[in-house]
């Protein structure tokens, strides 16, 4: 179980490179919960639409890397954590952005295939009063 969902994962890393939203989409659970690091608060299922215009912002490929990848499965439930790297070149711009951030994925076997059910990303933020978020950490 636990090489299908880091194979799953894995997969997701190329999906993501290549812009294949297809191929992410594919992955989610029809009712899967998302609290994502773009809003709102939480959303339920997967838009493709969304995640293609979310590619179009973009000047070329965007960069994924999901690091420290933890996996903790049974026969039909899995969660995993990592730290995931997003880097690209805002539509417009010259200047590549480069972000890790957290993020904690639930897995349900259903009808024999694994499909993400919950997703949780997150950035820290500094607690000194600023609230900003802390997107200058590396790991």
């Amino acid at each position: 179980m636990n090489e299908q969902i880091r194979h799953l994962m894995a997969e997701q890393e190329t999906a993501m490179r290549k812009g294949d939203v297809d191929a992410i989409a594919a992955a989610y659970a029809p009712d899967a919960v998302r609290y994502d690091l773009a809003p709102p608060l939480r959303s339920t299922g997967f838009d493709p639409e969304g995640l293609r215009a979310w590619f179009a912002t973009f000047d070329g490929p965007v960069d994924f890397e999901i690091r420290d990848l933890v996996v903790t499965a049974n026969a039909d439930i899995a969660f995993c954590h990592s730290l995931n790297r997003l880097s690209a070149v805002p539509r417009g711009t010259d200047h590549k952005f480069d972000l890790w951030y957290r993020s904690t994925v639930c897995l349900r076997e259903i009808d024999g295939k694994w499909l993400v059910v919950h997703e949780h990303t997150s950035t820290p933020f500094h607690m000194d009063g600023s609230f900003r978020a802390a997107v200058e950490l590396r790991p």
